[in-house]
């Protein structure tokens, strides 16, 4: 609820009158200055936003709602602001500095968590981004899945390493096998583009065989649970569930393709084939989880729509 200025002029007056410290009235302040600063930003009115949103964090006690509700909405709005001119690097680096002290006070805030790493990537700082994601895994008190989350995105960044050098021309080429085009490896041509491709293949195999191993039952058991049945927040932790262990599995396969074809390029034929047959595996119990996902989202649209269709009734 939107406070006028002659509300805040009573407050101000009835604090004064009794005595009552001034951190109310500041309260009272920063709480307006957070409704105003969020139009502002709904309106795409950034600096006014910005604005705004120091006032309330300057205002607003440490350690109340109000002042982590500024800092969080502070990060994105100058999150925003890059977003809308990436020349503003210094939004970016103040952006982050905003989003970690409000990871300080919830280390488990998973949004924020996903928003450094974001930046730090579009900022060009590779190093940091990498160690900003192990740190996660290391972190004690960061939930199970969002370690999986930063390990997959380690994976992640490591199979782009290697699908760089293998999905090129002067590599992948296409001949014709029993009739039908196919695709062989061959070496790149630099030596240290295989030794590359080699460590890159190695590295994301590790990050992603820990994440495998965080895959509990409640994953191995989804296509048993009755997802039409499950409440609207059961069925979104349920959908971010099933939706990380899937970007999981997916990079999974995507490495044991590309460790394929480290085999084929040097020759060895079995640990090809070897590779082949458990990719084929890999990809099944990947595809099983997509086919999860896309019920579990066909499930919430048509809860939205019906929800909304109620509220259209009901205004009639």
């Amino acid at each position: 609820m939107r406070i006028s200025r002659a509300g805040i002029i009573v407050i101000i007056a009835l604090a004064a009158l009794f005595g009552a410290n001034c951190s109310i009235v500041n309260k009272v302040i920063a709480r307006k200055s957070l409704v105003d600063g969020a139009k502002a930003f709904k309106d795409r009115k950034f600096d006014v936003a910005e604005q705004l949103f120091r006032d309330s964090l300057q205002r607003a006690p440490e350690g109340s709602p109000e002042h982590k509700t500024s800092l969080l909405f502070l990060a994105r709005t100058l999150h925003s602001e890059f977003a809308a001119n990436r020349n503003l690097k210094e939004k970016a680096e103040e952006a982050i500095e905003q989003y970690q002290k409000v990871l300080a006070e919830d280390p488990k805030d998973n949004s924020s968590f996903k928003a450094v790493t974001n930046l730090y990537d579009n900022l060009g700082k590779t190093d940091d981004s990498k160690k900003w994601l192990i740190d996660r895994t290391n972190n004690a008190s960061a939930p199970a899945i969002q370690k999986v989350e930063a390990f997959t995105s380690l994976a992640a960044k490591e199979n782009t390493c290697a699908n760089d050098i293998t999905d090129v021309p002067a590599v992948k080429k296409t001949v014709q096998k029993d009739g039908k085009p196919a695709f062989v490896f061959s070496k790149p041509e630099k030596p240290e583009d295989l030794e590359t491709l080699r460590a890159c293949i190695n590295r994301g195999t590790d990050y992603i065989g820990k994440a495998m191993a965080l895959e509990g039952d409640e994953v191995k058991n989804a296509k048993s649970i009755n997802i039409e049945g499950l409440p609207d927040k059961a069925l979104a932790d349920f959908g971010e569930m099933v939706n990380t262990y899937e970007s999981t599995r997916s990079y999974n396969t995507s490495l044991l393709i590309q460790s394929m074809r480290l085999a084929e390029m040097e020759g060895k034929t079995s640990d090809r084939d070897a590779f082949k047959q458990k990719a084929d595996e890999a990809k099944k119990g990947f595809q099983e989880l997509a086919d999860i996902d896309k019920k579990v989202k066909d499930v919430t649209e048509e809860r939205a729509k019906a929800k909304e269709e109620e509220s259209n009734t009901s205004k009639k």
